[in-house]
C-alpha cells in the first residue's frame, strides 16, 4: 500500500496515530498498511478523512490469493487420496481475516511462553 504510506508520510503522521485513528494497535496497522492485512471501506473512508484526500488517492486492491497442492484426507477408511494440483480461489479478504487470527495467536503464545518462563524460575 505504497499511495497510503507515502501519504501518510508526507502529511507528517506515524503510523500509531494513524492506527489510533482506526481504533487498532500499531503492529496491526503496519501489516495493513504493508498490505498482508485487508483494509475494509469503512477503514479506507476513516483514513482518506484523517489524511485530507479522497479514498481513490490511497486506496489500492490485492487479487486474491490462489493456493494449490491441497492434500485430502479421507479420516474414514484412514486413505490418503494423495496430492492434487487444484486450484482454489479463496476470496483475500478471507485469508487476510485467517492472518490476522493467527498473527494474534502467535503474540498470545509469545506472552505465555514468557509467562511460562517466569514460572518456572520461581
Amino acid at each position: 500500500m505504497e499511495k497510503l504510506k507515502s501519504i501518510r508520510k508526507q502529511k507528517g503522521y506515524t503510523q500509531q496515530q494513524i492506527a489510533d485513528i482506526l481504533a487498532t494497535d500499531v503492529s496491526n496497522y503496519s501489516r495493513k498498511e504493508n498490505g498482508d492485512v485487508k483494509i475494509y471501506d469503512e477503514e479506507w473512508e476513516k483514513l482518506a478523512k484523517a489524511l485530507d484526500v479522497a479514498v481513490e488517492e490511497i486506496k489500492e486492491e490485492k487479487s486474491a490469493t490462489v493456493v494449490q497442492n491441497l492434500t485430502f484426507n479421507d479420516s474414514s477408511t484412514n486413505n490418503q487420496s494423495g496430492n492434487y494440483n487444484q486450484y482454489c480461489n479463496i476470496p483475500t479478504y478471507l485469508l487476510e481475516n485467517q492472518q490476522e487470527y493467527i498473527n494474534l495467536l502467535k503474540e498470545q503464545i509469545d506472552i505465555l511462553k514468557a509467562e511460562n518462563a517466569k514460572l518456572k524460575k520461581k
